[in-house]
């Protein structure tokens, strides 16, 4: 098991419960939230679904303003609003990244640099050449060796991560709360 850093843990983070919700919806989306489409190439549900699993899985939503991660139910879907960081990918990973740094008492992202430290629950970002986060996913099980993730964009379930999509870079995070 990877030693994650001395944070400040709660040991909230039900990793079954993470993985469970993107098991039930990674194929059917959650009626409940906003589903985002995959237009030109741009966009896509990803991160938005990757935050529905944290909040399953116990994280609390964070309405500050310098680093805020929520999402708020309007009278309809359509009047739905969430926070940048919910649902983009490269926003999700650095909010993450951050709190770890500041040992944050929201989630928290460790980057290992091995996907041997990878447990269900855990997420994988991927990094195109430019630098920018593009995708993200959850790890939902551990297979003959191999990690299995399930996603949204492009909807799957325990697929291998490294044929989701063409990627520069992998960032591996594990998920502290």
């Amino acid at each position: 098991m990877y030693n994650i850093p001395n944070l400040q843990k709660q040991n909230r983070y039900s990793r079954s419960s993470a993985v469970n919700y993107a098991l039930t919806y990674g194929l059917n989306p959650n009626p409940n939230y906003r589903y985002f489409k995959l237009i030109n190439d741009n966009g896509g549900d990803c991160s938005n679904f990757i935050s529905q699993c944290l909040l399953a899985g116990g994280a609390a939503m964070e309405f500050n303003t310098s680093r805020p991660w929520w999402y708020r139910h309007g009278t309809t879907i359509l009047k739905d609003t969430w926070s940048l960081c919910w649902a983009t990918a490269h926003s999700l990973y650095y909010y993450l990244r951050v709190n770890a740094e500041k040992n944050s008492p929201y989630a928290k992202g460790v980057e290992t640099n091995s996907a041997e430290n990878l447990e269900p629950g855990d997420l994988i970002f991927f990094q195109d050449e430019k630098g920018r986060m593009f995708h993200s996913c959850i790890v939902t099980n551990l297979f003959m060796g191999e990690i299995l993730v399930t996603q949204h964009t492009y909807d799957a379930v325990n697929i291998p991560y490294q044929r989701s999509y063409p990627v520069f870079k992998y960032h591996y995070v594990k998920i502290v709360i």
